[in-house]
């Protein structure tokens, strides 16, 4: 057992504090919906969010893990911007991304130790591409949605459409819960089993063989359920400040509205984790509310904080990136 050996564990946990910090910060993606709406509790949608969270880690793929992939001090300098990134956002109530800020910390890491050559080009064209089509796929099709049940509804009793969509949301919330659970958890199952392949040399002699893996291309089962774990505890913690913007700011929910905005937010997330791709589910969520209040008025939807939601985005992958780059510099000359 070496110094090695007890760095990449630290790492490791590390990688389940972001996880836990994920949850943590993310979690008014799949209960803001819920609770504006009345339909649980604030204390029962985090229960229900992140019993589904973990529920994830069964049955549901790893595609987007075996995407996620450095050295170890490159790999603790993203983390490290990840998590200062996501709690800065999180005090100021912005609903960012946590997926795009450790991509953002990977970058500027990896730019601080190598150099610009270090960003492979073609890695980041699926994750660009998203930051566009996940909002807008999330907006179309909960615009699309809200439409087509209006219209099929349009001759049943209000009173009664209330009731039958408030336990409709209830499993919609879930599937949220679900996708969210799938894409986001695996990305620390990336990193965990990355990191754990790249010093498999270092635990050979290891007493805990689980940790010495010889290949990156399966996930084992241990990372699945701590990742998972991980995340759903940081989403029972809750964050209080971002489900606010998300729930009440950006337009009025009802049962059905969010209904609409879940399942299309869902239906987003798995057809994403279905192909690898690591997208925001804070995105995903927030293009589906303003596809809701678009459907019923253009002026339903509260434009100006949409746009203040969006510099946000547009500045978590070079802010992270940049404390990431200071924390790599720093630790190079810390670990030595």
């Amino acid at each position: 057992m070496t110094a090695t050996v007890w760095f990449v564990l630290a790492i490791i946990v590390v990688a389940l504090i972001f996880d836990f910090i994920n949850g943590f910060h993310d979690s008014a993606n799949s209960i803001a919906t819920v609770v504006s709406t009345r339909v649980l509790s604030p204390g029962m949608a985090v229960i229900w969010a992140a019993f589904f969270n973990f529920v994830a880690a069964f049955g549901l793929g790893t595609a987007v893990a075996k995407t996620i992939g450095k050295g170890p001090i490159v790999i603790l300098g993203g983390l490290i911007g990840a998590i200062v990134w996501d709690l800065i956002t999180w005090w100021g109530g912005l609903p960012t991304s946590s997926s795009h800020a450790l991509i953002g910390g990977y970058a500027g890491a990896a730019v601080a130790k190598a150099g610009f050559a270090a960003i492979i080009a073609a890695g980041w064209i699926k994750t660009l591409v998203f930051i566009v089509v996940a909002p807008l796929m999330g907006l179309t099709l909960a615009l699309a949605l809200t439409v087509a049940l209006s219209w099929a509804l349009r001759r049943s009793l209000p009173r009664k459409v209330d009731r039958v969509f408030r336990s409709l949301q209830l499993v919609s919330a879930a599937a949220y819960s679900l996708g969210h659970g799938t894409n986001d958890a695996q990305k620390t199952m990336g990193i965990i089993v990355g990191l754990l392949f790249a010093a498999q040399a270092a635990f050979v002699n290891f007493p805990i063989r689980a940790l010495h893996l010889t290949t990156a291309d399966v996930i084992p089962l241990w990372v699945i359920l701590s990742a998972h774990a991980a995340i759903a505890l940081g989403t029972l913690a809750g964050g209080w400040r971002i489900v606010k913007t998300m729930g009440q700011r950006i337009t009025k929910l009802t049962p059905f509205g969010g209904f609409c905005a879940e399942t299309s937010g869902a239906i987003t997330l798995f057809i994403a984790s279905h192909f690898g791709i690591p997208v925001s589910t804070t995105h995903t969520i927030t293009g589906a509310i303003s596809g809701v209040g678009a459907a019923h008025r253009l002026s339903a939807v509260r434009w100006g904080l949409a746009g203040r939601i969006v510099w946000a985005w547009i500045l978590t992958i070079p802010a992270a990136a940049g404390i990431a780059g200071v924390a790599y510099l720093v630790l190079r000359v810390l670990v030595g």
